[in-house]
């Protein structure tokens, strides 16, 4: 692992499991991540009312609707 940690890091990437070994002893293990699944209960924050709340719909978010609206994409 010290002369070559990119291949030992493309090992874990496909999927391997590898042992570190230090004096012939593990020390540790290194395995591939596995994909966090969001909760059940996992709900999108409302970014417009959080924007209300912080801006109080001043000038800054009118421009911005005014620049979507006035553009042509």
């Amino acid at each position: 692992m010290r002369h070559d940690l990119g291949a030992v890091l493309a090992w874990v990437a496909e999927g391997e499991e590898v042992t570190v070994l230090k004096r012939l002893k593990p020390v540790a293990r290194l395995c591939p991540l596995r994909p966090a699944a969001p909760p059940a209960d996992f709900k999108m924050p409302d970014f417009a009312a959080r924007a209300n709340a912080i801006f109080w719909d001043r000038i800054i978010p009118n421009a911005v609707l005014e620049e979507r609206e006035n553009s042509r994409w």
